[in-house]
């Protein structure tokens, strides 16, 4: 049913594509440079805030009163700089879901104009879900102290320190992102300022969105981390680069920054996870994280304008541009695209039924659209109390009876829907029948030649409409688009163990990117399920992206069913031969040589 040929020209464009890719890779640029030396920085006076504020507030979940005093009191301490009128104070008290449900919060917001355009902001969140949880009172202790500093420095950029809280699912960071005026040069998010327990990276560069925190910005962190503490910032590999770009998932707060399109690094010495409560505190941890976040500071004020988030790569000491990525991911999904309108030409031509493949196809895909819209539903009806804007960690949202419940209704959901399509479905024929049914004569029937026209061109559109979002999210779904194509063509008859592996090879990057985020987030299983559920009811799945990965699994599904049909089915007959000599031999006559097939005047000789 495929064309090989066609298939194998388009390989042409990847051979190429790879050479561009290959000349694509760039020198990484610098970092930016402090004419000033972070010695400002009152490591003694941040340690001591530290203590005093987590024995004074050692319980303050997002919302509650001792998180209300404690804004009170970081808002006072803003207004009360030695410098008068240093900062401008102000408040924003709004509603947010939160990891404890719907909670009232409040941002505190301290402004220092500067005369250049521009600004450069420094957050850091006060709550916490546990106690005493002093690591994580750092964070704000390390602005105090910032704030003394700045207060009376000659700055060019406008500074502002944010302190805010629902730090679990990003709340006031993505209440803060979505209200600060711009423009905005950089965020820095301090984390984990004194914790003993390094986790790297320590300069955490992840968004929420499409695109990660520009070089310069994370240079500029490294460089400073370097030389004013004995921490190293740290790497990731090329692999968890590629599956935090191709499925942008960041559990701390600089996330929701960049998924706006802001430049924003998070500095932890606990990484990307939260510190444990009784995480152990060092002054002198304290101290290097903090003028390392003072100098950087100074370099972003000294310097140029921080370019946005983008999705780059680095290998080897090289950037590879993002321009290069979208350009190789397309090239790789052609010859698949071309051998698929080919195939579906071929199809018509020979009357297959194109529109009840897709049908079934679109239909083995609604199990799955219905699951995301029953969590939707359950969201907006209160069945599903918490919904944090932002990925949260595992075990910060605890699943009730009321949570399983709902998983479990979700896989009912499936399992029903799935049953209730056989049933309804003209074709749905038993597992046999239509094995034998695909058989056919030998070429393909209608449901086998139909199926291999219709799923790899449903399977390309899907992969060019992620494409231009996020080109590496399309990455995930190349394996399959090569591999899966001669799993469903009826006229490629594959060993059944071969057909498997084709198909679980298909799978792989999707595997990789579940198991990556288990190993690096500390997810079970069912803490990644769950987490799922929040990313889809919170929005951070948004609607359009849930439907095209259920059109996604739908091929899968019709993929599985296709190969289990082509691989049972039952080997064409031959046409006995009925000529004289060899197999390619014509026969005596067939060209018109013998003396009967002869008109006209005899052939002198």
């Amino acid at each position: 049913m495929l064309d090989p040929r066609i298939y194998r020209a388009g390989l042409v464009a990847v051979a190429l594509a790879v050479i561009v890719f290959a000349f694509s890779f760039q020198n990484q640029p610098g970092a930016l440079q402090s004419s000033l030396a972070p010695d400002a920085f009152n490591a003694q006076y941040a340690f001591g805030q530290m203590r005093n504020l987590s024995k004074q507030y050692p319980d303050r979940p997002p919302g509650s009163v001792a998180d209300g005093d404690l804004a009170a009191f970081i808002a006072g301490t803003f207004s009360h700089e030695p410098e008068k009128d240093a900062f401008a104070v102000s408040t924003d008290t709004f509603d947010a879901h939160t990891a404890a449900g719907t909670r009232t919060l409040e941002n505190v917001i301290a402004t220092r104009t500067g005369t250049e355009n521009g600004s450069i902001v420094v957050i850091a969140h006060r709550d916490a879900s546990g106690s005493p949880a002093m690591a994580a009172m750092s964070g704000t202790a390390t602005l105090l102290s910032l704030a003394n500093v700045l207060a009376g420095a000659t700055l060019h950029r406008t500074i502002v320190l944010a302190s805010t809280s629902g730090s679990v699912g990003a709340s006031g960071a993505a209440r803060l992102a979505s209200t600060i005026p711009g423009p905005i040069d950089a965020v820095i998010v301090l984390g984990d300022m004194a914790g003993t327990r390094v986790r790297e990276p320590v300069v955490v560069p992840w968004s929420n969105g499409v695109g990660i925190a520009p070089l310069e910005l994370r240079e500029t962190l490294a460089s400073a981390l370097s030389a004013d503490s004995n921490l190293k910032p740290g790497g990731t590999s090329l692999v968890g680069q590629f599956v935090h770009l191709a499925f942008p998932l960041t559990i701390s707060e600089q996330g929701a920054f960049g998924a706006q399109g802001v430049p924003a690094a998070l500095v932890s010495a606990s990484g990307e996870r939260e510190p444990a409560v009784d995480e152990p505190v060092s002054e002198a941890q304290l101290n290097g994280l903090g003028r390392t976040v003072l100098a950087t500071i100074t370099a972003l004020d000294d310097g140029p304008s921080v370019p946005p988030p983008s999705a780059y790569m680095l290998f080897d000491g090289k950037e590879i541009p993002p321009w290069a990525i979208r350009l190789f991911v397309l090239v790789l999904i052609l010859p698949v695209l071309l051998a698929a309108v080919d195939g579906l030409a071929r199809a018509n031509r020979r009357g297959y039924s194109i529109s009840r493949s897709a049908l079934s196809v679109l239909t083995a895909s609604v199990p799955f659209a219905l699951a995301v819209l029953a969590v939707l539903g359950a969201k907006l009806t209160g069945l599903l109390a918490v919904a944090p804007p932002d990925p949260v960690g595992p075990g910060t949202v605890p699943i009730h009876g009321g949570d399983v419940a709902l998983i479990g209704g979700l896989g009912c959901v499936i399992v029903g829907a799935f049953a209730l399509g056989r049933w309804l479905l003209p074709h749905g024929k038993r597992a046999g029948d239509a094995a034998r049914a695909v058989a056919g004569a030998g070429a393909g029937d209608d449901a086998g030649g139909g199926t291999a026209a219709v799923v790899p061109l449903i399977m390309c559109a899907v992969a060019l409409a992620i494409w231009v979002k996020n080109p590496l999210a399309a990455a995930l779904l190349v394996p399959a688009l090569h591999l899966w194509i001669w799993i469903v063509d009826p006229e490629v008859r594959l060993h059944p163990l071969a057909a498997l592996a084709l198909l679980l090879v298909g799978l792989a990057p999707l595997f990789l990117v579940v198991f990556y985020y288990m190993s690096s987030l500390g997810f079970g299983p069912g803490g990644l399920l769950w987490s799922g559920v929040l990313m889809v009811a919170g929005g951070h799945i948004g609607l359009v992206a849930a439907l095209e990965w259920c059109l996604v699994l739908g091929c899968t599904v019709s993929v599985a069913i296709a190969g289990l049909r082509v691989v049972h089915a039952e080997a064409p007959e031959q046409m006995p031969v009925t000529v004289r000599g060899p197999v390619t031999y014509a026969g005596p006559g067939s060209l018109g040589g013998t003396e009967s097939a002869l008109k006209g005047p005899a052939i002198r000789r």
